[in-house]
């Protein structure tokens, strides 16, 4: 096999969009059971089923399943089913997790799909929703850079090789004419691959210039005295790109439709209440996070992460073939075959039940 072919190969499997975004961000725990709400007097089970297993990251993005289990829209929305909770630090580990059952319905980022279902040959999850869109920015020092062709020569920052906001910086990059190498981080620009839970210290201790990072690492920039250089919703039609999508297990999906409807029916109505009650939900949600994570994030953090999360039903299918492409023009992807991640069914009953307009999956979605 050529060098360059087997170097392709093994950076699909290592870095291929591993896990998206906030997914890296690291601020929740490892997969942890939650049971909180309580079932209401009467209720009957969903299915026939005793629980359903969601999972989430102890993140600020994954906003819509914090609110959800804080609140007890998952639980209302079950009956007599028991919501239960697992939370993750990482995509892999909540993609491992589905696969062996341990979870049956998840929020995860569009990197972590991708790849779970590329490895699986389209044969582990579907993508079901969307949940939230944004939230990811170039935040330098405002010392050393003050305008966006100052980036070049700096060392910047991303999560880690291959994730979501590495590939969208390498694209960045080359949109701009300048040359990086995708593995080594070498070139015009210096990519620095480093955690998010570091990247604030590296920061003020000058070793980086800047980081492409998604929230609430962005904001913590910020409160070290960084400036946001530029929003990545900037990038992208109507400023809107995929963050964090719902998947669930094809079995489980096949197997339980009415409990897999009424968990998108509690996604949507939790974003609802969200709109309606932002500062209520802000609070929800940090209060949840403190409880999974044991840190709850300060206002000088949460409050401008809160602002630049877009929530959106809506799972942006188009976005996440164009981030698909875009690590596949870095050299970090093979092409794979997306065709059948999507199944909508069910969350377009849901809106439609509510009178809300249908979403759309790109032509990926089952046939």
């Amino acid at each position: 096999m050529p060098a360059t072919s087997a170097l392709r190969r093994t950076l699909a499997v290592i870095a291929a969009l591993p896990l998206l975004t906030l997914a890296a961000c690291g601020y929740g725990s490892q997969a942890k059971d939650d049971d909180t709400a309580k079932i209401a007097a009467g209720a009957e089970k969903i299915d026939g089923l005793d629980s359903v297993r969601i999972g989430y990251f102890g993140n600020i993005t994954h906003a819509t399943p914090l609110v959800a289990n804080q609140k007890g829209f998952f639980q209302k929305a079950l009956g007599a089913t028991e919501a239960k909770y697992a939370v993750f630090n990482a995509g892999p580990s909540e993609i491992e997790a589905l696969n062996s059952g341990s979870v049956d319905i998840g929020w995860i980022g569009p990197s972590p799909a991708v790849n779970g279902y590329a490895k699986s040959n389209g044969k582990n999850l579907r993508i079901i929703g969307g949940s939230a869109s944004g939230g990811v920015k170039l935040v330098v020092n405002p010392d050393r850079i003050t305008s966006l062709k100052d980036v070049k020569g700096k060392r910047i920052a991303t999560p880690q090789l291959g994730n979501t906001q590495d590939v969208a910086f390498l694209n960045w990059i080359a949109e701009q004419g300048w040359k990086v190498d995708a593995q080594s981080g070498k070139g015009d620009v210096t990519v620095v691959r480093s955690d998010n839970k570091v990247t604030p210290d590296a920061y003020r201790s000058g070793s980086l210039d800047g980081a492409w990072v998604p929230e609430p690492t962005a904001s913590k920039l910020v409160a070290e005295g960084g400036k946001v250089l530029l929003d990545e919703s900037t990038l992208w039609p109507d400023e809107k790109f995929v963050i964090t999508n719902i998947i669930v297990s094809q079995k489980f999906l096949e197997e339980h439709p009415k409990a897999v409807e009424a968990v998108l029916k509690a996604s949507v109505d939790t974003n609802e209440w969200i709109t309606a009650n932002p500062d209520e939900a802000k609070t929800a949600a940090n209060a949840q996070l403190e409880k999974d994570s044991g840190k709850a994030l300060p206002a000088d953090v949460l409050d401008p992460a809160w602002e630049s999360i877009r929530l959106t039903d809506d799972p942006l299918a188009a976005t996440l073939d164009a981030q698909a492409e875009h690590a596949v023009k870095a050299g970090l992807l093979d092409q794979p075959d997306l065709n059948g991640i999507y199944d909508l069914t069910l969350l377009n009953k849901v809106l439609k039940a509510k009178g809300k307009p249908a979403v759309d999956d790109a032509g990926l979605g089952v046939e």
